[in-house]
């Protein structure tokens, strides 16, 4: 098993190798920081320096003073009345994300809970005790937050493997106690940006092999539709400033070096399509923007954002009620990578159309060689355009949802955590939409009359399609040849 140690910020490739399984285990400075942080909470609490979530309540009632016998049961109320969720269950991979994102902003050394807290959630993390996570009902971060922390105080619902059981049963399988939340700690286990960030972690991993997947399906369609000489040439493409659009080119040129079918159509037509002409500034404007939200995303992951902060000392405490659990940047970045892959899935599904369609094809129609008996390919594209068009709905912007909660103390939402999900169902979308394009370019391949089956790269991902699908004739449902490749994509690299 991978162990990732937190002892400076967590990148997002961290925060998405935990949550396919790596342990993640907190580094003896990092432990020092959240100790130190536990003693000015406990130093503002001895002194009665008031704190938001601290020693008063939250949202609305930040002006209502807490006494110290109440403020165990304000912490545990707060995850009480926070998990308000409803709805599906996040996924394995996707909570682990949050799991490990929370470890993250503990980390920082600004949020007061004790190591035994961070510590807990390694725990779980290691035994892969994960607990059930209502996936709707949160307008930034706190619903989802709020229900791993239930099984961190021992209630709430968690997996164990295939075994769904209370919050109590699963610590004691795992050999732990349930915490008793002293002061803050209800807040910062509900607090910050860690849901969406650890979203946001998951969608870079898929968006990123997606992305690769993406290059090939438009290598092998262009390989057999295409024929414009120099398209993807290093000094053409290198006239426009883009390093994702190098990027493609170059991805396309190794694919199909030397690719006898490329060079018995040359120069039948001077300018291809945009769907096959325009693939590395397409392609690569997605990388761009993938690029970016790299950036944000692992910002995010450096930054303290949970309200309010601590600093100081145990002699001086000082505590910082801000704004920083507000996930503009994040919401901001996610809405734009919907919208990036949305148009990664809306560029394939042309060129689906444009291999299944015999007036512009060259090949039998819909890719069978018995039309009108055979339907072959002609539906699938209409699959392919319903997913299209999903994402197009789905790529309006979450940022500017707005709303008002909290009785007017909150009253502008960024949406962050939705914009992240979203994000997840998009690309789920386009990971159909290219299975599609690869069956069908594979299916394309099969119809040429002058085949050479070890020409290019390219061609090779025909033969792992063919060794798990045959060519299609009609003969069985076409959506098990979509899980089939889904599958093949979702287990190995480009």
């Amino acid at each position: 098993m991978t162990t990732i140690v937190v002892d400076h910020p967590l990148s997002w490739r961290d925060i998405a190798a935990v949550a396919e399984g790596a342990e993640l285990v907190l580094s003896a400075p990092a432990r020092d920081r959240i100790a130190k942080a536990r003693a000015i909470v406990d130093s503002l609490v001895e002194k009665g320096i008031r704190g938001y979530g601290i020693n008063t309540g939250v949202g609305a009632l930040c002006d209502v003073v807490i006494d110290r016998k109440q403020q165990q049961a304000l912490s545990r109320n707060i995850v009480m009345s926070h998990a308000c969720g409803v709805g599906e269950p996040l996924g394995r991979i996707e909570t682990r994300a949050i799991m490990a994102a929370m470890v993250n902003t503990y980390a920082h050394g600004r949020s007061g809970v004790r190591v035994e807290v961070a510590e807990l959630l390694c725990t779980m993390l290691k035994l892969d005790c994960v607990p059930l996570v209502r996936s709707r009902g949160s307008v930034g971060y706190l619903a989802h937050a709020a229900c791993i922390a239930l099984v961190m105080i021992g209630c709430g619902t968690a997996f164990l493997g295939d075994a769904k059981v209370g919050g109590a049963e699963a610590l004691a399988r795992i050999g732990q106690e349930p915490l008793v939340l002293q002061a803050k700690e209800g807040l910062s286990l509900v607090n910050g940006t860690a849901c969406a960030t650890g979203l946001a972690c998951v969608a870079l991993a898929r968006m990123t092999h997606l992305a690769d997947w993406a290059d090939v399906a438009a290598a092998m369609t262009y390989e057999n539709l295409g024929n414009q000489a120099g398209t993807f040439d290093h000094e053409t493409l290198s006239m426009r400033r883009s390093q994702g659009l190098l990027e493609v080119g170059g991805t396309l040129r190794s694919l199909l070096a030397e690719s006898p079918l490329l060079a018995k159509m040359a120069g039948r037509r001077t300018q291809d399509p945009l769907s096959l002409r325009a693939v590395p500034q397409i392609h690569g404007a997605v990388r761009d923007t993938l690029s970016y939200t790299v950036d944000v995303v692992d910002r995010e992951l450096a930054s303290v954002t949970d309200n309010p902060a601590v600093s100081g000392s145990v002699e001086v405490p000082l505590v910082h009620s801000q704004a920083h659990a507000v996930g503009a940047g994040i919401a901001l970045a996610m809405d734009n990578l919907a919208v990036a892959a949305s148009l990664l899935g809306a560029v394939s599904e042309r060129r689906i159309d444009r291999l299944v369609n015999p007036l512009v094809s060259g090949l039998p129609a819909f890719l069978t060689m018995d039309s009108g008996t055979c339907t072959g390919f002609q539906v699938v594209q209409c699959t392919a355009a319903s997913l299209a068009a999903d994402n197009r709905r789905m790529a309006a912007p979450s940022t500017l949802d707005g709303g008002i909660t909290a009785a007017l103390q909150e009253d502008i939402l960024t949406h962050a955590t939705p914009g992240a999900l979203k994000v997840l169902v998009v690309l789920r979308n386009v990971e159909e939409i290219l299975a599609i394009e690869l069956l069908s370019a594979a299916q394309a391949y099969d119809l040429q009359s002058v085949l050479d089956r070890a020409a290019t790269p390219a061609m090779a991902v025909w033969n792992r399609i063919r060794e798990i699908v045959p060519t299609y004739a009609d003969d069985r449902p076409i959506s098990d040849d979509i899980d089939s490749v889904r599958a093949l994509m979702s287990i190995a690299a480009a």
